[in-house]
């Protein structure tokens, strides 16, 4: 049963639901969740608003599976019990995910793999390092088109490191547009440019694969087709 328009969370979109799962399409600036108990600006806390239907005492609540960045939208999964949500991250490296990006420039190869050993520091800045102090990661893409200021890419994330698709394109030369942590620090554009446009899992209950998609931000198609 929907819950009442009064209920419903802002700031996502929910894409799909059933007894075990949400599925939502997050919107950019919105954290997925918060360590504060009391951070109200994120998915994770206004899923649990939702879930409770305005009831202060329920313990229903959304269990966090996975994350995006707070400047990238799209599509995550969230459990309604501890036990999905471990169900799912158990089988994490059965979960197809695919994101789209807009970089600065043309690259030379126009599909390929970036793969290194990343790290971060107490800053929160994430780095390519050397194997003994980084986890492994690698990011499959594809230019799908150009103009002659941005690259329009399908990224298929081999591996789920934080910041992984902003720090390998950063420093291959071609940072996210809107990137001002990894990229330029130039804030002339409303957002960044990433977004999780698709994701495949297989159903923790039922065991269906399960796949959904989240619709391109109109801002990479300005970004694409300037006026």
């Amino acid at each position: 049963m929907s819950a009442p328009h009064r209920h419903r969370p802002k700031g996502l979109e929910i894409i799909y639901e059933d007894r075990d799962l949400v599925v939502i399409n997050k919107d950019a600036g919105l954290l997925s969740m918060s360590p504060s108990r009391y951070e109200m600006q994120t998915a994770e806390y206004l899923l649990t608003d939702y879930l409770r239907k305005g009831a202060a005492r329920s313990r229903l609540r959304a269990y966090t599976v996975h994350r995006l960045d707070r400047e990238t939208s799209g599509l995550l999964i969230f459990a309604k019990t501890e036990a999905v949500q471990n169900w799912l991250k158990d089988h994490w490296k059965e979960v197809e995910k695919e994101y789209r990006a807009i970089v600065h420039g043309s690259l030379k190869e126009k599909a390929g793999t970036l793969s290194s050993y990343l790290a971060e520091n107490e800053a929160q800045f994430v780095y390519s390092t050397t194997q003994a102090k980084g986890k492994w990661s690698e990011t499959q893409y594809e230019v799908t088109r150009e103009n002659k200021l941005f690259s329009e890419l399908k990224i298929n994330l081999l591996t789920g490191r934080k910041n992984q698709i902003r720090v390998h394109f950063a420093e291959l030369g071609h940072p996210v547009v809107g990137d001002v942590k990894y990229g330029l620090k130039d804030k002339k554009f409303e957002r960044m440019a990433l977004h999780a446009r698709s994701i495949a899992f297989n159903h923790p209950h039922s065991g269906k694969r399960m796949a959904f998609e989240a619709p391109v931000p109109k801002f990479f198609t300005k970004l694409m087709n300037p006026v």
